[in-house]
C-alpha cells in the first residue's frame, strides 16, 4: 500500500497508508488528517483539500487539468507549480512516498 506523508503547516508529519485507487485527499480524511477539510467530498467544487506537493514530486503527477486549476483560484495561499487540490491526485503504486504540504488554513 502506497505510504503518503502529510506535513501538517506546524510542521508535524503523518505517514499514512493510502490503499490504491483513493485519492491523496481520502486518506487524508479517512486517517484523521488535520488541514484537510474536503468541504466538497472531493467533486472538485471547492478548494479545501489544497496542498502543495513537495517539488521532487511535481513532475511524477499527472498535470492540473482545468477544472482543478479553476478551483486553485479560490485557495489559500496558492503556490505556482507546487499548489494541488489533494481531491484530484489519484493515490496509484507510482506515488508511494508523495510528501504534501498543508497550507496555513483551508477557505
Amino acid at each position: 500500500m502506497p505510504k503518503i506523508t502529510y506535513v501538517e503547516f506546524s510542521g508535524k508529519e503523518h505517514v499514512v497508508d493510502v490503499a490504491s485507487g483513493l485519492t491523496v485527499m481520502e486518506g487524508a480524511r479517512d486517517n484523521g488528517v488535520p488541514g484537510i477539510d474536503a468541504d466538497c467530498g472531493g467533486a472538485c467544487a471547492c478548494s479545501t483539500c489544497h496542498a502543495y506537493v513537495d517539488e521532487a514530486w511535481v513532475a511524477k503527477l499527472p498535470g492540473v487539468e482545468a477544472m482543478e486549476e479553476d478551483m486553485l483560484d479560490f485557495a489559500y495561499e496558492t503556490k505556482p507549480g507546487l499548489s494541488r487540490l489533494t481531491c484530484q491526485i489519484k493515490v496509484t503504486d507510482d506515488v508511494d512516498g508523495l510528501i504534501v504540504r498543508l497550507p496555513e488554513k483551508q477557505i
